[in-house]
């Protein structure tokens, strides 16, 4: 079966070759892609149903001997991620047959995207620091492609931004990883667990400070934010989508497994930086939604708010907070992409994004206005929504833990992205239609069915939150198992 975690890597790999051979057709490549997002979605299940019924896994990627071995390792949290960005990349090529232009299709966007694809599986996987960073850089270079792809001004302002903070982030990570080699001799997540505990504290703190900063700039928290609201509302709707999915995402998912794993005898000086950072990320993230009149730009904003909440669950380190952060992660990936499709529905029936030259959406298309207050309420926390549950679980954590302060800062933000999502609906949803709005295209299936799904999904994790929560509970469990972890791990790199 320890094949099994090798083919997340494969399978988007072997797609995104199919589809540069098929270069000429983009229909081929979307036909392609849809085949092979769907064996990646399966593939994905079957590995996270394995991990959970035994267990942490380790595939040795070619049979090298150690200590040159590379080991890709599976267990609940990556099984989790996984399936959760598999879903999210079904969705974004099902609603890229409409939501994106043949411009673009014939510049190999669908390939593009199984490289993202591919390089996010990779970097779920990697049981070794240096590894983590090479798929990194997959997904560094696959996004940039894709967000210029059509060469638009504000795509390459925006692209130029990106490009930069990420290079000087690579630079940051590929230094941190440096001092953890120079300390320990090792880069495999498993031995550096047992090294690290032999390594001055001064030293490790310093290697911690560096490997932080770096994952921070590509997380987009505080205070190295300002290249995301830029980046994200420049391309077409689709690649927004799946990038506020996955990108930041992986990028706090790597600081879970290197602050839980290599650094947790350095974890108390380490969470109160990660809890300030927390709250300061929430508060300018959501501040900034808070004045733009750009839905994309406005929805860029909570992408950098809700990564608050998730280095909340870091920060605060018990097993109850680590189960909200990863119900969250879950959460906050559907309902954000779910988010970002909407605002492109909605640009197909109006042409704008500006919101003051929306209006009327509720009153002529109120299923629409259902996929958008769906994901829009859970966001914002409301119950029977999955956002309700995973806030919930994380404010019950920070009162558990004395952290009233925290707890104060993430209900407040909770109230300010209700604000959000309420102006949101009131210049576009609501009030009056434009009267520019005749020709417009409508909606075709191929966008509304892959935004139902997701916003669906953000209904079902809430009525389902106890069996989710429960995952969820065995994927924190397993964080928390260093010893276990190290041990499947560690053998693999001595």
């Amino acid at each position: 079966m320890t094949f099994l975690i090798a083919l997340p890597i494969l399978i988007p790999l072997a797609t995104a070759a199919s589809g540069f051979i098929a270069a000429a057709s983009p229909s081929v490549q979307r036909r392609l892609t849809l085949v092979g997002t769907v064996a990646l979605l399966a593939s994905t299940i079957a590995l996270l149903a394995h991990v959970l019924k035994h267990g942490t896994r380790v595939h040795q990627a070619g049979d090298w001997p150690p200590p040159i071995a590379v080991p890709l390792v599976a267990d609940p949290l990556s099984g989790i991620v996984l399936v959760t960005a598999a879903l999210l990349g079904l969705a974004v090529v099902v609603y890229s047959r409409q939501g994106v232009d043949r411009r673009r299709k014939a510049l190999a966007y669908y390939p593009l995207v199984q490289i993202l694809l591919f390089g996010t599986c990779g970097a779920l996987l990697a049981g070794d620091l240096f590894n983590l960073f090479v798929w990194f850089e997959v997904m560094l270079v696959s996004s940039f492609v894709l967000l210029v792809l059509g060469g638009e001004r504000a795509q390459l302002e925006g692209g130029m931004k990106y490009v930069t903070m990420n290079l000087l982030a690579s630079l940051l990570l590929l230094t941190g990883i440096g001092l953890v080699y120079r300390l320990t001799g090792t880069l495999n997540l498993g031995a550096l667990s047992m090294a690290m505990r032999d390594v001055p504290g001064n030293a490790a703190l310093a290697a911690a400070m560096v490997l932080l900063v770096a994952l921070g700039i590509k997380a987009a928290a505080f205070p190295v934010f300002s290249w995301l609201p830029a980046a994200y509302a420049a391309p077409p709707v689709a690649i927004s989508a799946i990038f506020s999915a996955l990108l930041t995402k992986v990028a706090v998912y790597a600081m879970f497994r290197i602050f839980t794993v290599v650094f947790a005898q350095d974890s108390g000086e380490i969470r109160p930086i990660l809890l300030a950072c927390a709250g300061l990320t929430m508060l300018t993230g959501v501040l900034g939604a808070m004045v733009q009149m750009d839905v994309r730009r406005l929805l860029a904003f909570h992408v950098v708010s809700q990564i608050g909440y998730l280095l909340m669950g870091l920060g605060l380190g018990s097993p109850l907070a680590l189960l909200g952060a990863v119900f969250f992660m879950v959460h906050i990936m559907f309902a954000k992409a779910a988010l970002f499709l909407v605002s492109g529905i909605t640009h197909t029936l109006r042409g704008t994004y500006q919101l003051d030259r929306m209006g009327g959406i509720a009153r002529e298309h109120p299923g629409i206005a259902v996929l958008f207050l769906l994901p829009a309420l859970s966001m914002a926390g409301l119950p029977p929504l999955s956002g309700f549950f995973a806030k919930l679980i994380l404010i019950r954590a920070g009162l558990e833990a004395g952290a009233y302060a925290m707890v104060a800062v993430a209900a407040v933000v909770s109230l300010l992205t209700l604000y959000s999502m309420i102006k949101i609906w009131t210049l576009a949803f609501w009030g009056t239609p434009p009267v520019t709005v005749a020709g417009r295209r409508r909606p075709g299936p191929g966008m509304l069915v892959p935004t139902a799904a997701l916003a669906g999904l953000v209904l079902v994790i809430g009525i389902a939150a106890e069996p989710v929560a429960l995952v969820a509970g065995q994927a924190a469990d397993a964080l928390l198992a260093t010893a276990a972890y190290a041990e499947a791990v560690a053998g693999s790199g001595r």
